[in-house]
C-alpha cells in the first residue's frame, strides 16, 4: 500500500501529535511557554501544504506536565493559541487542538494510547470519519491510538525502517513531517483530485 491507494481528499483528516511532530520535544523536560516551543525544519511550510490537502487537521497532545504541577492549563492554552496563530499566518490552519493532562499512571481515557481525545474530536467534528483519518506521530503510543480507532498511521523517525518490520500498527514511515507533506503533495492521485 502506498499513499496514492489512499486516495486522501478533503473528506480526511489529519491528527498529529505535537511534540516530536511539530517542534522539537525537550528531552525529559516540558515546553511549558511559547519561547521554548522550536519548530521543527518546514514544519510551517508543511502544514501549509496538509491544509490543502486535508479536510480537517487536529493535533492530540498527551501534556502530564499539567498533572505533573510543572505547568497550568493556562500556560498549555497560550502555547496553543500562538501554535495556531503562527500557523495561520504561514498560510496553514490547525481547526483544533486537544490534549490531555493526567499522569501516564492514572490510565486516563483521554491520554493516548487511549482513544478519548480521537472521540472527542469527533463528537465536535462530525464530517470526521476515522477510516479516512491519519495520524502522524513519534510514538508508539500515537501509532495504538490511530490504530485503536481504525486510522492509517504515519511513524516519524529518522530511523524508523527496522521499528515498522516489528509493528503491524504503523502503515508508513517518514523521517519528518516535511518529507510526509511532500510525499503526499506530489501524489499523483492528490493531483487528480485537487
Amino acid at each position: 500500500m502506498t499513499l496514492s491507494d489512499l486516495m486522501i481528499d478533503r473528506n480526511w483528516t489529519l491528527f498529529l501529535d505535537r511534540d516530536g511532530v511539530l517542534n522539537k520535544r525537550i528531552v525529559e523536560g516540558y515546553v511549558t511557554k511559547w519561547d521554548e516551543f522550536i519548530w521543527l525544519p518546514d514544519v510551517p511550510e508543511a502544514l501549509k501544504s496538509l491544509s490543502e490537502i486535508f479536510g480537517t487537521i487536529i493535533v492530540v497532545s498527551n501534556q502530564q506536565g499539567v498533572g505533573k504541577g510543572i505547568m497550568t492549563h493556562e500556560q498549555v492554552m497560550k502555547i496553543h493559541d500562538n501554535l495556531m496563530n503562527k500557523v495561520r499566518k504561514s498560510g496553514g490552519r490547525i481547526d483544533a487542538i486537544y490534549y490531555s493532562p493526567h499522569l501516564s499512571n492514572e490510565g486516563s481515557f483521554l491520554r493516548k494510547p487511549n482513544v478519548g481525545m480521537g472521540l472527542k474530536a469527533r463528537k465536535e467534528f462530525s464530517a470526521i470519519r476515522f477510516s479516512q483519518s491519519v495520524m502522524v506521530g513519534d510514538s508508539l503510543s500515537d501509532m495504538l491510538f490511530g490504530h485503536r480507532l481504525g486510522m492509517k498511521t504515519v511513524f516519524l523517525s529518522e530511523n524508523s525502517s527496522d521499528l515498522r518490520k516489528g509493528f503491524k500498527i504503523i502503515d508508513f514511515t517518514f523521517p519528518d513531517l516535511s518529507s510526509f507533506a511532500t510525499t503526499l503533495t506530489n501524489s499523483p492521485t492528490h493531483l487528480l483530485t485537487t
